[in-house]
């Protein structure tokens, strides 16, 4: 199995907790772990020569929340 789908596997694993979540907090906690492991397996894909750099651009609404409380 490739890297980057070890990655993905991750980030459903993430979602489906973010689903599951007891409070807002949490769910926005997975659901950020979620962005950033599809991040991950993107760039996985980049270094193993299997997409173009722009093929891995993120659309800002991907990455809202990931931000925060990052201050």
């Amino acid at each position: 199995m490739k890297q980057s789908q070890h990655f993905l596997d991750n980030a459903e694993n993430c979602a489906q907790l973010a689903e599951r979540a007891s409070d807002e907090p949490t769910y926005n906690r997975y659901k950020r772990m979620e962005a950033a492991w599809r991040a991950l397996a993107r760039e996985q894909d980049w270094l193993d020569g299997e997409t173009s750099p722009s093929d891995n651009l993120v659309e800002p609404s991907a990455l809202s929340g990931c931000a925060q409380g990052a201050a």
